[in-house]
């Protein structure tokens, strides 16, 4: 089970970083992606890789 954990992790930390490091129209764009992943942390990462790496430049 600690593993899971640490795969868990791992993935959200890359999630975090993702947003971090993309590129947007505009910054308010990013600051509401890395609120919605950091605050609802599951469902924005999967959100995210559903439908926020399809929105970016």
């Amino acid at each position: 089970m600690f593993g899971l954990g640490i795969i868990g992790l791992a993935i959200y930390a890359y999630t975090i970083y993702d947003v971090v490091i993309s590129n947007f129209a505009n910054e308010t764009d990013k600051l509401i992606w890395l609120l919605i992943v950091v605050l609802v942390p599951f469902l924005g990462t999967v959100l995210w890789f559903v439908v926020g790496r399809a929105k970016r430049l």
